[in-house]
């Protein structure tokens, strides 16, 4: 028997065993075999390919900013930020920028200035942020600011399944005040909540430094913002040189804990922006273009 000469109900049981396997586009072509019997040819169309890790981070990059608290025109305090959305009114476009509640406290500053910076290769853009909302340190320690001209992309926020030990990430921060970099690693620890069985803390043993709170943790797999930068623990090292004593702090590797996109959703949520998680969860909210789409 032809191995590909198939009666009607056998056609039609291929049929259903491949389109339930495999969701692409499937076409069929008959045509008459030897012995007049039907002849099915079957395509299955190719899969797309997955980004490759570099096509991932130049889609991770758009969505960071540095931010820098100026007094006096000298920069007084650094931090890292994320883009969360964006909305059109009258004035112009405006988008929202995601940092640690710590990272813009200017209580102590008289005259001080927020600066969002994005980086361009050689060239850097300021434009000025405004505070719009804080919460409570330690346990909700984010901010959200208003940034008016910002024309970045917002990050798309990662669900909470999507938060698994293991998974390959990447850290987008501004680490020293300086322009944004970027560092690997795992997630090493998901912390869940007993009662709302909802993440409430991540960890990651991505290196990071001075001035990385407020930076996206990315999903080097979708592309997701996984969780926001809280801060790190660190380990004091000292020595003695010519009978002097010194001293420095080093991150401990596994120890950079961060709020995960649960914890964001419920600080939107508690302080009016919820609105901004249109564009940030799931899918594809409008871009700027109109399209589809800590400091210690």
């Amino acid at each position: 028997m032809n191995r590909f000469a198939l009666g009607g109900p056998a056609l039609f049981a291929l049929l259903s065993c491949a389109a339930a396997s495999n969701p692409q586009r499937v076409s069929t072509t008959s045509g008459t075999g030897g012995a007049g019997t039907p002849v099915v040819m079957q395509t299955v169309g190719a899969q797309a390919p997955r980004p490759s890790r570099k096509e991932l981070v130049r889609r991770i990059l758009p969505h960071n900013v540095r931010l820098a608290i100026q007094e006096g025109g000298k920069s007084r305090r650094t931090a890292s930020g994320v883009v969360i959305g964006n909305e059109k009114t009258p004035d112009g476009l405006v988008s929202y920028v995601l940092t640690n509640a710590h990272a813009v406290e200017m209580g102590d500053l008289k005259d001080p200035r927020l600066v969002v910076i994005v980086d361009d290769r050689a060239d850097s853009t300021e434009y000025s942020g405004q505070v719009v909302a804080t919460g409570s340190v330690p346990d909700m320690d984010l901010a959200l600011l208003k940034v008016p001209g910002l024309p970045l992309t917002p990050a798309q926020l990662a669900s909470d399944t999507e938060l698994e030990l293991g998974d390959d990430v990447v850290v987008a921060a501004s680490p020293f005040g300086r322009a944004l970099s970027l560092s690997g690693g795992m997630l090493s620890q998901v912390e869940w909540d007993k009662t709302s069985k909802v993440p409430r803390m991540v960890k990651t043993d991505a290196a990071i430094g001075y001035g990385a709170s407020g930076g996206g943790i990315f999903s080097l797999e979708s592309g997701k913002l996984l969780a926001i930068v809280e801060g790190y623990r660190t380990a004091k090292v000292g020595f003695a040189v010519a009978e002097q004593n010194f001293s420095f702090d080093v991150p401990m590797p596994g120890e950079t804990f961060a709020a995960p996109s649960s914890k964001v959703r419920q600080f939107l949520h508690q302080h009016g922006f919820a609105r901004l998680l249109a564009g940030a969860t799931g899918g594809s909210g409008p871009g700027v273009d109109g399209s589809q789409t800590a400091s210690r």
